[in-house]
């Protein structure tokens, strides 16, 4: 019997592909793939890894045909699925949840301690050559003992950047739509409204999905609403920020900082980001360690090869 085709949109690392290759026919987009590509690669296909690079849209899916069945995302959010047409279709939608959380919420205080130190201007200053010596005034930046920070969604790594930076916390403020019990008698965290929050933070890190709801949930108004020093970290979906609003606030002091290592329109990050005093920028690298992305390689495949073998996928999320 011919094996069922999975249309791996770009690039499954070995970890994931190996436990594919013997189970199915595999057709790979490679990291260039356009999606007129993929529409090409998609008839008859089975299966659909994609990442968040790839729309998982209306088009594709018709271009897949009736005998999609199922459509394995290689992160943790799905915005980049159309969830609705999936549902339509009656094709399960998978992700990768809990493996990169420990990565991302890392990366997330990396971040907060760069943009806290102003880390990459004074980093540029020493390998460009304008730094002439050790000046007691210069590159003076937030120290974070003792500071007030708050987490803008405490779900699985909103949770994981608190538990990391409740030793430096004096004050650690977290943002849910519902109470969190065990993260309030544990970390010793306190629920606030989002303005209050950002009203009252040194740190703000945010963790929450993408979708309608969130978008552009910091903009020019909620920027305001900071401490002149306080420094805002993004490690989640890049339209969570509005990010003009965000290179004004930098630009005209309104906040002190930001570590950002998502975009709206990634890969195209503005000018007006890349020009922004007083922000670290890293390009969307949240997950990238080795232990994660190999976990999130093999995650995804094992989605696919539930479904194939008509059994339900231990990560559906729709």
């Amino acid at each position: 019997m011919a094996k069922p085709a999975v249309l791996i949109a770009r690039v499954l690392l070995p970890a994931g592909r190996d436990l594919l290759t013997d189970a199915a026919e595999l057709r790979e987009g490679g990291l260039d793939a356009t999606p007129e590509d993929l529409l090409a690669l998609a008839p008859g296909v089975s299966a659909i890894v994609a990442d968040p690079t790839v729309r998982v849209d209306a088009p594709l899916l018709e271009a897949a045909g009736e005998g999609l069945r199922v459509v394995a995302n290689f992160a943790v959010g799905t915005d980049n699925i159309d969830i609705e047409a999936c549902g339509e279709r009656g094709v399960p939608v998978t992700n990768t949840p809990d493996v990169l959380t420990n990565a991302t919420a890392e990366l997330a205080l990396a971040l907060t301690l760069a943009a806290a130190r102003g880390a990459s201007a004074a980093e540029a200053d020493l390998r460009e050559g304008r730094w002439t010596g050790w000046d007691p005034g210069a590159y003076l930046g937030l120290e974070l003992s003792g500071a007030t920070f708050a987490v803008v969604g405490m779900g699985r790594i909103g949770r994981r950047y608190a538990e990391l930076v409740r030793p430096l916390a004096g004050e650690l403020l977290y943002v849910a739509r519902s109470a969190k019990p065990e993260a309030e008698a544990e970390l010793g965290a306190a629920r606030a409204e989002l303005a209050d929050a950002l009203g009252r933070a040194d740190v703000v890190s945010l963790h929450v999905p993408a979708g309608a709801d969130t978008k552009h949930l910091i903009g020019a108004a909620e920027l305001d609403l900071m401490r002149p020093h306080a420094i805002l970290v993004n490690t989640a979906r890049g339209a969570i920020v509005d990010s003009g609003a965000l290179a004004r606030a930098l630009a005209d002091g309104t906040i002190g900082g930001a570590g950002l290592d998502v975009y709206e329109d990634e890969p195209q990050v503005p000018a007006s980001l890349r020009d922004a005093p007083r922000a670290t920028l890293l390009p969307h690298i949240g997950s990238a360690t080795h232990t994660s992305r190999d976990a999130m390689a093999r995650t995804a495949a094992e989605n696919v090869l539930a479904v194939l073998r008509g059994s339900e996928p231990p990560n559906r999320v729709a």
